[in-house]
């Protein structure tokens, strides 16, 4: 449409809007002054457009992100319980992903057809062609040169790209070819049908290619960076040997992120609590882990449009996460709360080791808890391998608590003898208090009596002993039994096993020198600290040979030691058999393994770094509050008061922001519900957008197929600029900045221009006629899109070498080189295009 010369304006009613009347003799000034209202009012209706389609973003955010539970059978027969994502994540990004930042330039072709009674317009496919040639040539330039210095970022799933660019290139030649080659100025129902069918093709390739089917044609699960299983088939699954071992070195790479950050975290702040630590660390797992594409767009409209940065969620995720994790698992381990208004009654310690000539010694019983009421309780000893009478003297009798008295002590008594012996045990019980349920546990002593007659038999307390790597430092405890005679040094060292001294523990070597009538000793075992997500690893600790020193015994059974047994006295034969010597357990295994409730709160943590819980909504009530609330733009995560210019674009939005709160939030019916009206609501203001920006051509005499370039395809594309622009500074890869700019083209074409033409030219059929397409304008500005659309791909391929190492960053002149380029392309493509459609140089 145009402006005739004698002042008129050539304008159409369009679907939604009326033309502004009157239409003939309109002056410059009022010209110029309903251009600046349709060009403002098409400003706001591209902010309206922005917010409602975040809301269809998190509603396909939430629905991509459903995950259920499998049962893996592995080799040896055992099952697993696994979470699978039940949709994969190529997949995603090309069909719903895909749809919801595409969804208005689709859209808009279709209602466009509709619109003109299913002719052929050009504000529709300009669109689309380019919106597609700003993506690929302005968002990557800009992607390019805000990758920090010194920094570069490659595209990982390269395999996809190459698919996912060649079909980005393929669909608009193919749109040249139905355009000017097959059925010149004639789209026939086959040409319609085979551009929409090529859209499932595309997505089939790409997830071939992502699956690697060609390689691994039996393998039927992958594990994403969240840890989570994607795509996988059935209900029970059966991993072999070297699917095992990759599950494994996927589930290392995964956690491992979180718990160096968590060590990290220990070194700066020694004396935090693990709980704060904990939280700090998920908040910056949450913030630097993947995200994905739908997360990067509604976090840039969001901080466009006055609602505040969606990371300042994460502190408050993050404590919630924590909680929750700490309670169920609590909850599993079968822990009762502890009431701290019952009161208790209980020995401590539960274990006394006693030398047979100590004659008296005093047993401990405490009292916790309410401690303000008097209690009475029970005691009496019980025989075990000590009998009473002969080694020790029975004791029964009960104990008075008085208000705010905490702590009694029994005496008992062992009975000496000259009679050599080995050890001997017995025990003290508590019974019958009053009040009632006062006993807590133990409520068992045991009261072992150490012969001094001999020179003692020394071992570890227990052979096999399980450390969690975080524990630091451990005390081995070497034990003296059957006797406690004698000053007796015990040398010990340690030795490797799996575990290696310096990295796992550190190596110790020494000796514990046992006085005379000492029964235990420790040695003092320092544990390293790797922050390894899952360890299983021994080393030993070996005790030498005791030798007794200073004492006469100890030098009769030397001498003795050197007789014949035939030769020796009755007196140095009780000194031989009173010597030190080694028990049954001379060699201690340690085994040092990952914390258990660490493991399980990472585990479990791992699987909440999840983006959809941070961008779904739960009930109305939270999307109006944050329909209403100002909040600071600002990336810092602390509390921050919004600015002046948070303010400002908070009152300039709010009216799209409260009445898109109506759609119905992400949790009802898992996101369906709120995809269907989101895509319902987009539909209805983008065709007011493609009335508003024909009528801003109309009046300014503008064609719509510059409109479409220029001004429609800029402004659809604003937020995705922004979302790309925090990707590829954030993310590790240049995947959710570069690799979906080609998927996304290539689905504008299949689905936009795929269904709009299909279902004109099935219309035109069935009243027999044909649906024509001028593809003037339109092939010229494909041919010069797809030109560049090869140098970009090409040039990006280049950008891999080790020189420059990435698609995105690299050497500081070499990217803002790259960046001018892609932006000149886009510069010579609108005027080449704008200059084809006014007739100044000659297209097809």
């Amino acid at each position: 449409m145009g402006a005739a010369n004698n002042g008129s304006i050539l304008c159409v009613d369009g679907l939604m809007l009326p033309c502004w009347q009157p239409l003939d003799g309109v002056t410059f000034i009022d010209r110029a002054g309903r251009g600046l209202v349709y060009f403002l009012t098409l400003a706001y209706l591209f902010i309206g457009v922005s917010i409602i389609s975040d809301r269809f973003m998190a509603a396909i955010e939430v629905i991509t992100s459903q995950e259920k539970e499998l049962s893996v059978r592995k080799p040896n027969g055992d099952t697993q319980i696994v979470v699978v994502r039940m949709w994969n994540e190529t997949v995603a990004n090309l069909t719903l992903m895909a749809l919801g930042s595409s969804a208005p330039e689709i859209l808009l072709s279709v209602i466009e057809i509709y619109a003109k009674n299913f002719e052929a317009g050009d504000l529709g496919p300009g669109t689309i062609v380019g919106s597609a040639a700003y993506n690929l040539l302005v968002i990557i330039a800009i992607c390019v040169s805000v990758i920090p210095n010194g920094e570069v970022r490659k595209i990982k799933h390269l395999g996809v790209f190459f698919v996912t660019a060649t079909w980005s290139v393929f669909a608009y030649i193919w749109l040249y070819l139905i355009l000017c080659v097959f059925s010149p100025e004639i789209i026939e129902i086959w040409e319609g049908l085979l551009t929409f069918s090529f859209f499932p093709l595309t997505v089939l390739t790409a997830y071939a290619a992502d699956r690697k089917i060609h390689k691994y044609m039996t393998k039927d699960y992958r594990m994403n960076r969240r840890g989570v299983i994607v795509q996988a088939e059935g209900e029970n699954l059966e991993l072999g040997n070297t699917e095992l071992l990759a599950l494994d070195d996927v589930n290392e790479d995964i956690k491992q992120e979180y718990i160096t950050t968590l060590k990290d975290l220990r070194q700066q702040n020694p004396h935090a609590d693990l709980g704060v630590l904990e939280k700090m660390a998920h908040e910056m797992l949450l913030n630097r882990g993947p995200k994905s594409r739908a997360f990067y767009r509604i976090q840039a409209t969001r901080k466009l449009m006055g609602s505040g940065d969606l990371l300042r969620r994460i502190s408050e995720r993050a404590q919630s996460d924590l909680s929750e994790v700490k309670a169920e698992l609590q909850r599993e381990s079968g822990a009762a709360e502890y009431n701290q208004t019952a009161c208790r009654v209980f020995f401590e310690p539960s274990k006394y080791t006693v030398l047979e000539s100590c004659g008296r010694f005093e047993v401990r019983i405490v009292r916790v808890g309410n401690t303000d009421c008097p209690l009475t309780v029970e005691y009496t000893t019980e025989d075990g391998t000590a009998q009473a009478g002969s080694d020790y003297v029975k004791a029964k009798g009960s104990l008075q608590f008085g208000p705010g008295e905490k702590e009694k002590r029994i005496r008992l008594e062992v009975i000496d003898d000259d009679v050599f012996e080995p050890d001997e045990h017995f025990y003290i019980r508590l019974s019958s208090s009053q009040p009632t349920d006062s006993l807590g546990s133990p409520v068992l002593a045991t009261v072992i009596i150490l012969d001094d007659d001999h020179g003692g038999l020394f071992k570890f307390e227990a052979q096999n002993h399980e450390l969690v790597e975080s524990v630091g430092q451990y005390e081995l405890k070497v034990v003296r039994c059957s006797g406690a005679r004698g000053k007796v040094i015990i040398p010990y060292w340690t030795e490797d096993g799996t575990a290696k001294q310096g990295k796992e523990y550190e190596k110790q070597e020494g000796q514990l020198v046992f006085e005379n009538n000492e029964s235990e000793k420790s040695i003092l075992l320092k544990i390293i600290e790797e922050d390894s997500y899952e360890k299983d690893v021994l080393f030993y600790v070996q005790l030498g040979e005791p030798q007794m020193t200073g004492d006469e015994l100890a030098n009769l059974a030397e001498e003795a030691a050197k007789k014949n047994p035939e030769d020796r006295t009755e007196r140095e034969k009780i000194a031989i058999l009173g010597k030190p010597r080694l028990g049954d357990i001379t060699r201690a295994q340690i085994r040092i393994k990952e914390s258990k409730e660490f493991k399980n709160t990472v585990d479990k943590l791992v699987q909440r770094a999840n983006a959809s819980l941070l961008i779904g909504t739960s009930s109305w009530k939270e999307q109006f509050m944050e329909a209403l609330t100002v909040s600071s733009s600002d990336d810092a995560l602390d509390d921050k008061d919004p600015s002046g210019l948070d303010y400002a674009l908070h009152f300039l939005t709010i009216f799209w922001k409260i009445l898109f709160a109506f759609v119905p939030p992400t949790d009802i019916f898992r996101g369906y519900l709120c995809f269907v009206v989101s895509i319902f609501c987009i539909g209805l203001v983008t065709a007011v957008i493609g009335d508003a920006a024909s009528h801003f051509g109309a009046t300014l005499g503008i064609k719509d197929a510059v409109t479409a370039i220029v001004f429609v395809a800029l402004g659809t594309s604003i937020p995705d600029t922004f979302a790309s622009k925090v990707a590829a500074i954030q993310d590790k890869h240049a995947d959710a900045s570069v690799g979906n700019v080609t998927g996304s083209n290539a689905v504008n074409v299949f689905l936009g221009i795929g269904v709009a033409w299909s279902i004109a030219a099935i219309y035109h059929h069935v009243n027999g006629n044909v649906f024509h397409v001028d593809p003037g304008n339109l092939a010229f500005s494909v041919t010069i899109f797809c030109t560049e659309a090869a140098l970009v791909i090409i040039v990006l391929v280049l950008r891999r070498s080790k020189y420059i190492g990435g698609e995105l960053g690299g050497p500081t002149y070499i990217k803002y080189f790259t960046s001018a380029v892609f932006f000149s392309l886009w510069i010579v493509y609108l005027i080449m295009s704008s200059l084809e459609v006014y007739g100044v140089i000659h297209g097809f």
